[in-house]
């Protein structure tokens, strides 16, 4: 798999949030802050762990730490991937 994309994310980010989040992910989410989106640092490290799961990618902790929106998370997975390639 060669391709990131923010479909992806919110699917991951769907199966690790509860259901009160969902509505807040249908509109442009991907420039909103995790805190803003009532994800904490340790949804974000879940959110990041099943991304490495998934993809077979480790994802060092100062990266995961400069992840703040769901854009950084995309743009920094899909610069991975196609790294990989």
């Amino acid at each position: 798999m060669s391709t990131f994309t923010s479909e992806d994310l919110k699917t991951i980010m769907l199966a690790t949030a509860d259901e009160s989040i969902t509505p807040a992910l249908d509109g442009d989410f991907l420039d909103l802050s995790f805190a803003d989106l009532d994800f904490d640092s340790l949804a974000v490290l879940e959110i990041a762990t099943r991304i490495q799961q998934t993809y077979h990618l480790e994802i060092p902790d100062d990266a995961i730490a400069e992840m703040s929106t769901p854009r950084n998370v995309v743009d920094y997975i899909s610069g991975r991937l196609r790294e990989s390639v």
